[in-house]
């Protein structure tokens, strides 16, 4: 059984669609509990969280991770949607006690030749399935899910993900 964990900041409706996409799981048995690692959020993320069932962490991603009941955990950024048929290919990676893996992007979701090679890349664009005792491990010197996730060889799953949108810099005015 997976625990999905979700670091945020004032992301609550980037969360509500990441979390629509779980209940498959949820129904399913394969996704035991979802954490959400809140950074500081001042909008009502804690309430979207609080009305799904969602464990609530305010102290980091490693927190989350020490709090987690899955053997395996699944890192998602708000706003990410796993696409229907996910679970299969997951429950048979994490059956093989297999190494790290991430998502495949949906079509759709695949930006332009110049824009992958352009743009920064996010370690968690594509999701990141990695067991619990790796992540621990990891998460002693990485500050955030995505310092976590950055750098990591892994495989890639037979199951597609909706890339999070980039998430807006908050310019002030001048």
């Amino acid at each position: 059984m997976l625990s999905v964990l979700i670091e945020t900041h004032n992301d609550e409706e980037g969360l509500a669609r990441t979390l629509a996409t779980l209940i498959g799981g949820a129904v399913e048995g394969v996704v035991r509990e979802v954490v959400v690692c809140d950074t500081g959020s001042t909008d009502q993320t804690h309430r979207i969280a609080e009305h799904a069932g969602c464990q609530y962490v305010t102290s980091g991603v490693a927190a989350g991770i020490r709090q987690a009941k899955g053997d395996w955990l699944l890192f998602l950024e708000p706003g990410a949607r796993l696409v229907e048929g996910w679970i299969d290919p997951v429950v048979a990676h994490t059956a093989r006690q297999a190494m790290a893996a991430r998502f495949s992007r949906a079509r759709g979701s695949r930006p332009p030749f110049l824009a992958r090679v352009f743009s920064a890349n996010r370690a968690l664009a594509d999701g990141l399935v990695i067991s619990k005792r790796q992540a621990a491990s990891l998460s002693r010197n990485a500050g955030s899910a995505e310092a976590l996730a950055r750098g990591l060889a892994t495989k890639k799953l037979d199951a597609e993900i909706w890339v999070a949108p980039p998430r807006q810099q908050h310019r002030s005015p001048r």
